[in-house]
């Protein structure tokens, strides 16, 4: 679902309203199966193309994407996952959101080889701030990524 918001921060090298003055904003909800993770990659690519961002901020916008609705449906236990982005003169924000219980990854040393478990540490890489928000009725991960690489 697409849905645009009023009220867009201006562009402060050009003063411009971006997207038209509206703040474009895409949501969408599905199953927490293995499946979803794909299906909501490419719900974000469509909406970067919709927005005319950069192949750079698509190609990471696919990574964080993956890689948080990746860890909701193999570790949060939730029926559902949810991604929404919108977007900023500056900044795209990813936020993905699930109804299972918050679990912290054990960071493993960065000499240690290993098949996984290095995910959030690349998504902390790709973005300007990444937050997790554990609550007692799910986990949210806000991501804020550059608009301008």
């Amino acid at each position: 679902m697409l849905t645009t918001h009023p009220g867009a921060v201006r562009d402060p090298a050009t003063n411009a309203a971006p997207y038209g003055g509206c703040a474009p904003a895409a949501e969408c909800t599905t199953a927490a199966t293995l499946a979803s993770v794909p299906a909501l990659r490419r719900f974000a690519r469509a909406a970067t193309a919709r927005w005319s961002l950069t192949p750079a901020v698509g190609e990471a916008l696919a990574l964080v994407v993956s890689e948080l609705a990746g860890n909701a449906v193999r570790h949060s236990g939730s029926a559902d996952v949810t991604l929404r982005l919108s977007a900023t003169a500056t900044t795209l924000i990813v936020e993905v959101r699930d109804h299972g219980h918050w679990r912290h990854p054990s960071r493993l040393p960065s000499h240690e080889p290993a098949c996984g478990g290095r995910g959030l540490q690349l998504v902390e890489a790709y973005s300007a701030r990444c937050t997790i928000h554990p609550a007692p009725d799910g986990t949210r991960v806000t991501v804020e990524l550059p608009l301008h690489r």
